[in-house]
């Protein structure tokens, strides 16, 4: 790390670990943070002592939240299957992936402690590995120069760095740039990003364009048999299925919905809202009574008699997808941006969204293929909707195009896999 940088940056990581044992417990996402990182050295040495086979390779993914989750997930399944007799360790950042982390298969889950020089030596002999993997962008400076200069093997997959990203700034260029030059191995998901990240610092020698692996992700649930919950939901009316929708999305598709309805009667909406609060999903029910409509959420009897079915559970919208004939995806009329268009697409399910998706490259790529529309305000929202509902055909080509959008994609976790396998020398 730049020598200017490393007292404030030490200063900073310190004055973290103190909050972490000042802060009360409590639900939000930044108390809930700091304090999972109390007594977070001890876990990871209790765990060494106990499980650690010294006598095995051990892998140590980083993914700091569900979304560069998903991307180590089909190389971590891989590793498994092909080589088991290597251990796996898998920490992330943010509390919104505790679930997920646990679902990784992982022989050691945890949170990743935070950035310092004295944590990550702790982390490093404790887990002892062979190769550290972040997964799409979230390099740390101390844990990576530590890691090097013990000789650990470090690698990044499903590498992005999009030209807006702050990390391209001064400062966090001079910050990260010996994180940067330090990685092995990595695995970008385009020539863009490769090309950025060579300016950040990385080896030209030690990059490669690998792909993005959610493609595998998503794909591999596309085409296995659907599962008892989406069989139960089939329905001979035209469904569309609302994902990851915010007020802001919800305040365009629902009068839109209601005038989609005028033209195309036996019409169902799936709608999985971004967050489940009691308020949020009492005010689509609401809305639906209003309007006439039969509505049941997920957890009641017989939804898929209804005309709008509200998805009350979490971590079941990526199967859900399968019911549709069009998909809508959230938080193209948000602040946040567009939520994931991959998993729609992979079903063959023509895309709709707001106009806020220019972050989003798998967006781009669907509406310059023809496997998507973008809506500007609720009018051309029910135009869009109430189209490609109306017509088979146009179902018919925009799905098959969205569907091969995704197809072209896979193979990138098969790619990512053998660069680990060449951080392990195997």
């Amino acid at each position: 790390m730049n020598s200017l940088l490393r007292i404030p940056y030490a200063l900073a990581g310190a004055i973290a670990q103190s909050l972490a044992y000042m802060v009360p417990e409590g639900e939000s996402k930044l108390q809930r943070s700091l304090v999972a990182r109390r007594g977070i050295l001890r876990r990871y040495h209790q765990w060494s002592a106990a499980r650690r086979d010294p006598s095995r390779s051990l892998v140590w993914f980083h993914a700091p939240s569900v979304g560069e989750g998903l991307q180590a997930l089909p190389v971590i399944q891989l590793l498994r299957s092909r080589q088991p007799d290597v251990q796996i360790a898998y920490t992330h950042y943010s509390p919104s992936a505790e679930k997920f982390a646990r679902s990784t298969g992982a022989d050691f889950v945890d949170y990743l402690p935070f950035d310092t020089f004295t944590a990550a030596a702790a982390a490093i002999s404790a887990l002892q590995p062979a190769a550290l993997i972040f997964s799409k962008l979230d390099v740390w400076p101390a844990l990576t120069e530590t890691a090097a200069r013990r000789n650990v093997r470090i690698g990044l997959i499903s590498a992005t760095l999009p030209a807006s990203s702050g990390r391209r700034s001064g400062l966090a260029r001079r910050a990260l740039a010996d994180a940067y030059h330090a990685l092995d191995r990595v695995g970008a998901i385009s020539e863009e990003d490769a090309g950025r990240l060579r300016e950040q610092g990385v080896r030209r020698d030690r990059i490669s364009v690998t792909g993005d692996t959610r493609y595998d992700q998503v794909w591999a649930r596309a085409v296995a048999p659907a599962c008892p919950l989406v069989e139960s939901l089939r329905s001979s009316a035209r469904t569309l299925v609302a994902g990851s929708t915010w007020p802001a999305d919800e305040a365009h598709l629902l009068p839109a919905w209601i005038e989609v309805r005028k033209h195309v009667s036996k019409a169902r909406l799936v709608i999985a809202p971004h967050e489940l609060s009691a308020g949020h999903l009492s005010a689509i029910a609401d809305w639906a009574r209003s309007n006439n409509l039969r509505v049941s959420r997920l957890s009641e009897s017989k939804p898929a008699e209804s005309d709008v079915v509200l998805v009350d559970r979490y971590g079941v919208l990526g199967d859900l997808y399968a019911l549709a004939d069009v998909a809508y995806v959230g938080g193209g009329f948000h602040s946040a941006g567009l939520h994931s268009v991959l998993e729609p697409a992979a079903f063959g399910a023509p895309v709709v969204f707001g106009p806020r998706h220019g972050k989003s490259r798998e967006a781009g790529t669907l509406l310059r293929g023809g496997g998507a529309r973008v809506a500007k305000d609720r009018e051309e929202l029910g135009r869009q909707l109430g189209e490609l509902l109306a017509s088979k055909e146009l179902r018919a080509s925009s799905g098959a195009a969205a569907r091969a959008m995704v197809e072209s994609g896979v193979g990138a976790a098969e790619r990512s896999y053998q660069l680990v396998r060449e951080l392990l020398g195997r």
